[in-house]
């Protein structure tokens, strides 16, 4: 397999970036790795993000993408409208790249599908002369290790390149890079439904009953038109699927809905409704209020799921107000629990991971939904993102780990203050300017 490797370009880093006036200067590094290139695994918006990032600060990268296409999960979800408009989507930098190509700038406020999200920015970004070369679809890393270092060997550890073993096509090459992004995401490997979140064997084998996702029920209307539906989970993606199971409702009458929430109270999974300063977030919990208002959703909480089975049909155990329960009788069960990272490729590093939320550790009390709700986290880049292995990051959905509340904006200010300080603009990876808009419910746990 052959990866290419970016050559440093003739553009001076850009204040419309949000990073110092002058140009990046890699002239007086004194790494003996400063020409080697910055590694970023995952094609995602975050991923992207930092291949933009990078390429307006004139430094070499390249991009390794499991799928097929770039932003491969986001294809899994591309019928669902997001709940936060353009302003929130576009990376800066990014945008700069993409004015480049004549591109049509989507108006600000509008909100967008995950389609539109592919098709009017991601795909074009990627498309991008100066960005396309570098990035390595069909490719799975294996493994980051630093070269000739296991985890446990210390000396002149952090002097040695980091050594990342790709899978494309069966064959397995490795790839030298100064410092790696992990921007790989969580989205792929959702929790089970099961409230202790073990994953069992007989689960994972009603895979053509059980649906993990957003499925997109209006294109597959038949798996649920006059079926019984059960919809486990409390989030934003439950509260999606039970939106469009409704709608089947309206022209399948005898549709029949159940939803398995462990909240104790159904009101606390609305969120802030019209306090949300995200008119669509908010939006989402004022639809299924009415929905549920209007009884045409069955709740079930506060429900805690210990087993799903099939004879029939399939039955769903569990523990409901204390007491042992079965819910039987349904046909097809959609689990919309989060997802969790995965961090087998890097196991061979020194991170440092929360015990709890296996997001990146200095984020968690910042994110833990055990402690707040807010679902509102400071701007924070490098300096809190790093690790004890020098030069690795962890950044996007990945570093909240099973924390439900990361928005792309986010990813994208992560990344920047990342790149900043890896091409050398330690001040402006310390200028942290993001404000994201408040959710309308915060609730302290001390």
């Amino acid at each position: 397999m052959k990866i290419k490797i970016n050559k440093p370009i003739n553009l001076c880093c850009s204040s419309n970036v949000n990073v110092a006036t002058s140009c990046c200067d890699t002239s007086e590094e004194t790494s003996p790795h400063k020409d080697l290139p910055i590694l970023i695994v995952g094609g995602g918006p975050i991923g992207l993000a930092a291949a933009a990032q990078l390429t307006v600060r004139q430094q070499n990268f390249i991009l390794i993408e499991a799928g097929n296409t770039i932003a491969h999960n986001v294809e899994t979800w591309r019928h669902v409208q997001l709940f936060s408009p353009w302003k929130y989507n576009l990376d800066e930098a990014a945008k700069i790249l993409l004015q480049e190509m004549n591109w049509n700038e989507p108006l600000e406020d509008e909100v967008p599908t995950g389609s539109q999200l592919i098709e009017q920015y991601l795909t074009p970004l990627s498309q991008h002369n100066r960005i396309s070369p570098y990035i390595q679809t069909n490719s799975t890393v294996i493994s980051i290790a630093r070269m000739d270092n296991d985890r446990m060997k210390s000396m002149e550890r952090t002097v040695q390149p980091f050594e990342v073993y790709v899978e494309n096509n069966g064959k397995i090459s490795s790839v030298v890079a100064r410092a790696v992004i992990d921007a790989s995401g969580t989205w792929g490997n959702p929790n089970p439904a099961k409230s202790n979140g073990v994953w069992l064997p007989s689960e994972k084998q009603l895979l053509d009953d059980i649906e993990y996702g957003i499925p997109n029920i209006a294109k597959e209307k038949s798996l649920y038109a006059g079926r019984k539906i059960a919809v486990i989970g409390s989030g934003h993606s439950a509260i999606n699927s039970l939106i469009q199971l409704c709608e089947v409702i309206k022209e399948y009458p005898d549709t029949v809905i159940y939803w398995l929430i462990r909240k104790e109270k159904v009101e606390h999974a609305y969120g802030g409704e019209e306090k949300d300063e995200l008119m669509e977030r908010g939006n989402l919990g004022k639809q299924i209020h009415e929905l549920i208002d209007s009884g045409k959703v069955e709740v079930v909480n506060p429900f805690f799921v210990n087993q799903i089975e099939r004879s029939e049909k399939i039955m769903i155990h569990g523990t409901w107000k204390d007491e042992v329960a079965i819910l039987s009788g349904f046909d097809r069960v959609i689990v919309n629990t989060g997802s969790r990272p995965d961090y087998t490729m890097n196991s061979e590093l020194r991170i440092a991971i929360d015990a709890a939320t296996e997001s990146v550790s200095s984020l968690a009390n910042l994110i833990d939904p055990n402690m707040h709700s807010c679902g509102t986290v400071p701007a924070h880049g490098e300096q809190l993102l790093r690790h004890p292995e020098d030069n690795f990051y962890i950044v996007g959905s990945k570093s909240y780990g099973r924390a439900p509340t990361f928005l792309m904006a986010t990813g994208y200010e992560q990344v920047r203050s990342i790149t900043a300080y890896l091409c050398g603009d330690i001040e402006g990876s310390q200028q942290l300017q993001l404000e994201l808009p408040a959710t309308g419910v915060c609730c302290l746990n001390p």
